[in-house]
């Protein structure tokens, strides 16, 4: 029996010990988070919680020289606030995965009732522990690591998008620099077609109307230069909000062009296979839908939430000695043993003295409450997963549909733009310059011309922009870097080392 009763008591002591150790470390989550974003953007360098203070000298390192479209992607992996925020939900997770597998506290009662007619007290203790958990604590923690598995694909959902669209608004900032550059340069044009005007007029071949509209066009283009450098200051506040940066705005130095057009190939059904496999909130869905599931067959355990099994222990109440001379029984005591002896131990026949050892238990009996309306709720939970994970499917396969048509009408713009229509203008301004300053076309052609290739220069930026921004959503929907994504495609050919291209212009001659 003693024996027995060591052996429970260890085993109290052991399961004691081993709840009191219980830690919430989420150093391998992070870990996670961290393969994940990986695949999605070929870069392993995360945020860290625990690496706060080493952040500010990397994101300084990488300002150094000038900022590449890789390091505007770096920075905003390590250095974006609102990310750095969201990482903390992997750690509250973590703490309730922790939590799950914890027994519930035993319970202590004590009582002490004192009899009216005074003497010892009636004293009762009793300890229990719900063994319920014992069944429930398996599906309880396999529910919490898939809300946690959840979180952390979240997560890195949220990092890789915005690591994307860090990289639109890289590109967004180059083409608006760009487009400022294409607005100097057109200041430029028109000032040397003023000239020509002017001179014309001083040479009796030309009018004050032909100098007067020149110089109206400078104007336009002056005020295109104002709002061009409206235009690139606004997406330079853009790019470094989502770098996390509070630097002037005017101290981002972009170094890297706008990449040229690419051409490729890319069959469907492979573009679907790559998202449906890396896709971190497809996966975290699916997460759901099995955290949904354990929390169905949580609350079917829960009809006996409570089972508990303890020991209790009673010491009935001592009544009062009712007159006993106790002085007189020592002596008497005394005379029959030879040696000083005390009075009796004992008590008044009718008064209970006994100790009473024994288990409980206590069981929630399900009479009014079989807790049908949790398991309902729980079980139209799992529907709705199982149904927003089939509905995810399908808008991934449609994005990707569009990313890739998207990618494609705008990889061909941009080519047309550059081979076709930007010589075409450029000879029209040419030609037309020429016949003006022959006197056999009016200004007005050359003016119109002129517009056209300001035009024209635009649009091709905005459209090389376009073309590059595209690829990156491609590589959001896909989750993955686009050189994996062609690599998976056996019929592609691309070329993206040299910047924007653009054909040269001839400036007239004053």
């Amino acid at each position: 029996m003693q024996k027995r009763i060591k052996w429970i008591h260890l085993a109290f002591v052991s399961i004691a010990w081993v709840s009191g150790c219980a830690k919430v470390d989420p150093s391998a989550d992070y870990r996670r988070v961290a393969e994940r974003v990986k695949d999605a953007t070929g870069r392993d360098e995360v945020y860290h919680p625990d690496e706060d203070d080493l952040i500010a000298a990397k994101v300084a390192d990488l300002l150094r020289d000038g900022l590449t479209v890789d390091e505007a992607v770096q920075i905003s992996l390590l250095n974006n606030p609102r990310l750095q925020a969201a990482f903390w939900n992997i750690g509250m997770a973590r703490a309730d995965v922790v939590q799950s597998g914890l027994l519930s506290n035993p319970t202590l009662g004590l009582s002490f009732r004192l009899p009216s007619g005074g003497g010892l007290a009636n004293f009762e203790a009793g300890i229990v522990q719900n063994i319920a958990d014992l069944w429930q604590i398996p599906v309880r923690k396999r529910a919490a690591e898939q809300t946690l598995n959840a979180v952390i694909l979240k997560l890195a959902r949220q990092v890789g998008v915005n690591a994307m669209n860090a990289k639109s608004a890289y590109f967004e900032a180059q083409a608006a620099d760009r487009q400022r550059e294409i607005a100097l340069e057109n200041l430029e044009l028109s000032k040397q077609l003023l000239g020509l005007t002017t001179t014309r007029r001083q040479a009796g071949a030309g009018n004050e109307i032909e100098v007067n509209l020149s110089r109206a066009e400078l104007l336009e283009t002056e005020l295109a230069v104002r709002t061009a450098e409206q235009n690139a200051y606004t997406a330079r506040r853009n790019l470094t909000i989502l770098l996390g940066l509070s630097i002037p705005l005017t101290d981002l130095v972009l170094t890297e062009s706008l990449p040229n057009p690419i051409a490729f190939s890319l069959q469907e059904d492979r573009v679907f296979s790559l998202a449906q496999q890396y896709r971190p909130d497809l996966l975290a869905a699916e997460a759901s839908v099995e955290s949904a599931l354990a929390a169905y067959k949580q609350e079917v355990l829960r009809i006996f939430p409570t089972l508990n099994v303890g020991l209790a222990l009673e010491r009935m109440e001592r009544g009062p000695s009712n007159g006993r001379d106790r002085l007189a029984e020592s002596v008497r005591n005394t005379a029959q043993a030879g040696a000083i002896s005390g009075p009796d131990v004992r008590f008044d026949e009718d008064k209970n003295t006994d100790l009473i050892l024994g288990p409980s238990i206590g069981l929630q009996l399900p009479i009014f409450d079989q807790n049908q309306a949790q398991i309902a709720r729980a079980a139209y939970a799992h529907k709705q997963a199982a149904k927003s994970l089939e509905a995810m499917k399908q808008q991934i396969t449609q994005d990707a549909r569009l990313a890739i048509e998207n990618a494609r009408i705008a990889l061909d713009m941009a080519g047309f733009f550059h081979s076709e229509l930007l010589p075409l203008r450029q000879q029209n301004l040419d030609l037309t310059r020429e016949a003006f300053r022959a006197g056999r076309t009016p200004l007005a052609i050359v003016l119109d011309a002129q517009r056209a290739l300001i035009a024209a220069r635009g649009r091709y930026i905005e459209q090389t922009k376009e073309a590059a921004v595209a690829l990156v959503e491609l590589e959001k929907v896909v989750a993955l870097p686009l050189t994996q994504i062609l690599s998976a495609n056996t019929d592609q050919a691309f070329e993206n080392t040299d910047p924007v291209d653009e054909q040269p212009h001839a400036g007239a001659e004053s």
